[in-house]
């Protein structure tokens, strides 16, 4: 099995599709995602609400399910060091995706994201470990 990070957006348009071709891929491989992640599905809540053609009770299961897929990891176990590296990188580019950059640093895996321009600046910097999610989904 392969692992890999994945951000807010990956989620969050996973949760507003409400398709069931991506439970079969959730199952296939280990997915992470920082703590941070709560925070910002709480403020796009009213987008994701408004976008989805799920009505709620569809939505909230179909959540359920992809966060029981996947694994939410508290800030603290990531290491100083990992926090340093993706601070450094982060900085300039898109700050708030520390806890994501800093998360594949410390797994040693494959950020997945929908963010052409966090990719773009990371990869400037010589991060190479950062795919988009559409680019994944065309590999397997």
């Amino acid at each position: 099995m392969r692992q890999f990070v994945v951000d807010a957006n990956v989620l969050i348009s996973i949760m507003i599709s409400g398709k069931s071709a991506y439970k079969p891929i959730l199952n296939l491989f280990d997915f992470y995602t920082p703590d941070f992640v709560f925070d910002e599905i709480e403020k796009y809540k009213p987008t994701i609400y408004e976008k989805t053609r799920l009505n709620k009770e569809e939505l909230q299961r179909f959540s359920f399910y992809i966060f029981n897929q996947v694994s939410v990891i508290p800030r603290i176990v990531i290491s100083d060091d990992a926090i340093e590296k993706a601070t450094e990188l982060t900085q300039n580019v898109d700050i708030k995706d520390l806890s994501y950059v800093a998360l594949a640093i410390e797994l040693d895996c494959i950020l997945l994201t929908r963010d052409k321009q966090l990719i773009k600046g990371l990869k400037k910097k010589g991060f190479r470990k950062i795919m988009t999610f559409e680019d994944f989904l065309n590999s397997i």
